[in-house]
């Protein structure tokens, strides 16, 4: 059964970079446990940023899934969730 909405897209735009991020500090942070992590990249914004980006990058996976299964409508759901994290990241950069 194929699902071409932009909610599914959104859903799993939103919580795959989650799993990035897990991904992520498993890969470069090895001694530190999550809430360390998340600790220190509270007191450094520019830090918690690039992890941040890092993190998206996942996204670019259920989208040429979903571009190549011509889901267009969910692969429109991905690109929003991953709009809205770089206005996050901008923010984080820039403003705060």
């Amino acid at each position: 059964m194929k699902k071409n909405v932009p909610m599914v897209g959104f859903v799993i735009g939103l919580f795959l970079p989650i799993l990035g991020f897990l991904l992520v500090n498993f890969i470069f942070i090895k001694g530190g446990s999550i809430g360390a992590v998340i600790e220190s990249l509270s007191r450094s914004h520019r830090d918690a940023a690039k992890v941040i980006t890092l993190s998206i990058l996942i996204n670019l996976l259920p989208f040429l899934y979903f571009m190549k299964k011509r889901l267009d409508y969910t692969m429109n759901g991905v690109v929003v969730a991953t709009m809205l994290y770089a206005v996050f990241i901008v923010l984080l950069m820039f403003v705060w």
